[in-house]
């Protein structure tokens, strides 16, 4: 091998690297956000779903499942896959809707905030710390 095409090499190695690694990183490469917008940051989507951990009192196994191989029905790994639906991931999202629409229809004075981010009605008002709400 020539020095040129070491060269080369070294540096479509470094590259592939580098985008490899930027296309991680890039907001809106969520999969199914059905709900929350597409453009959300890893930093604004972690701090929700701990927000609703917090609030109902679960972990993130709550809603996600674990993930699969692709031959078998068992989970493989201890690993989540926040791409897969199930139905308690669906009433999730009716949930986030509900809150959403309420905040929107009653509270939503300020139209430089997103809904979404609004925090006056939300999973703690009905949950507190509970997984399903109580009925007092």
């Amino acid at each position: 091998m020539t020095i040129n095409q070491k060269t080369t090499l070294l540096i479509t190695i470094i590259s592939l690297a580098i985008f490899g690694t930027a296309a991680t990183l890039t907001p809106g490469k969520f999969k199914n956000l059905k709900v929350l917008p597409q453009d959300i940051s890893e930093r604004q989507l972690d701090s929700i779903m701990q927000s609703y951990d917090k609030a109902l009192n679960v972990s993130c196994d709550f809603c996600h499942v674990q993930k699969k191989d692709m031959f078998s029905i068992a989970p493989v790994t201890r690993e989540l896959d926040f791409s897969i639906d199930d139905s308690m991931k669906e009433n999730a999202r009716k949930m986030i809707r509900l809150t959403i629409d309420i905040n929107k229809t009653y509270f939503y004075f300020d139209s430089t905030v997103k809904p979404e981010y609004l925090n006056v009605v939300r999973c703690n008002t009905c949950h507190r710390g509970n997984p399903f709400p109580v009925n007092d």
